[in-house]
């Protein structure tokens, strides 16, 4: 079977050893995924709603790129820097992306990330129809 990598064009993913998306055949499994622009920059700073819809943005591109889209995804994961302050907003974005799409999901507490100004990260599987 096929294996398909995706990338976003970010230098960290030579160098750290992975891909924005890999396809095996009709499954899609995308990285975990925060709120970084075009220029590597964090897509806004202590709003974890703003960083939740970048996140989801640009997991649907990745989606895209693959050969998929949102109505594709089965499953999501999200992982909140303090979810009792920030678990509202982080889940008010993925229900206004994915109200009517309603793949499992789940939302874990994490202590940190990779930058301490980010907030949020996502991750998805899709399964396409073809």
């Amino acid at each position: 079977m096929e294996r398909r990598l995706v990338t976003s064009g970010s230098p960290w993913e030579p160098e750290v050893g992975y891909s924005r998306a890999v396809r095996v055949g009709r499954h899609i499994f995308v990285a975990g995924t925060t709120a970084l622009d075009e220029a590597g920059r964090l897509v806004g700073p202590g709003d974890a709603y703003a960083q939740a819809r970048q996140a989801l943005k640009l997991i649907e591109q990745a989606l895209c790129t693959a050969g998929a889209k949102l109505e594709d995804v089965v499953r999501t994961r999200m992982y909140v820097v303090d979810i009792d302050e920030h678990g509202t907003a982080v889940g008010r974005a993925h229900g206004e992306v994915f109200r009517d799409i309603r793949p499992a999901a789940t939302m874990v507490e994490v202590s940190r990330l990779i930058d301490p100004q980010m907030l949020v990260e996502i991750e998805a599987e899709a399964f396409c129809h073809a």
